[in-house]
């Protein structure tokens, strides 16, 4: 399997993902603020890892986790749907906090800035 072709699967997967957590999941643990930021496929295509990103405090994004770990298998059938390939990969979300880093950098290099 070329990575070509993993990366361009993983982009389009990030796409529907975001679709259906937006338009077909009423589940009201997931917060309004919720990201895709991005999708790693493994080569075998037996786990797609999805990074989710949620703005809110830590009780909104473990629910969130919580709803969007509770709909994976309804992720997944939509999946199976929408993108056409020969195995649908289970999917798995992971909390990224990347954005809470950066800011936390950010933050620190100003207050030693304005010192």
């Amino acid at each position: 399997m070329s990575v070509q072709r993993i990366n361009r699967i993983s982009v389009e997967f990030k796409k529907e993902i975001s679709d259906i957590i937006r338009n077909e999941i009423k589940d009201p643990r997931i917060a309004e603020l919720t990201s895709i930021m991005s999708v790693e496929i493994t080569r075998d295509f037996k786990y797609a890892k999805v990074f989710v990103s949620v703005y809110g405090d830590d009780k909104a994004k473990e629910e969130t986790m919580e709803g969007l770990r509770s709909a994976a298998g309804f992720i997944r059938k939509e999946m199976g749907k929408r993108v056409k390939i020969r195995y649908n990969p289970e999917i798995i979300f992971e909390l990224d906090t990347s954005i809470e880093y950066g800011m936390h950098i950010s933050k620190i290099i100003d207050d030693i800035n304005n010192k």
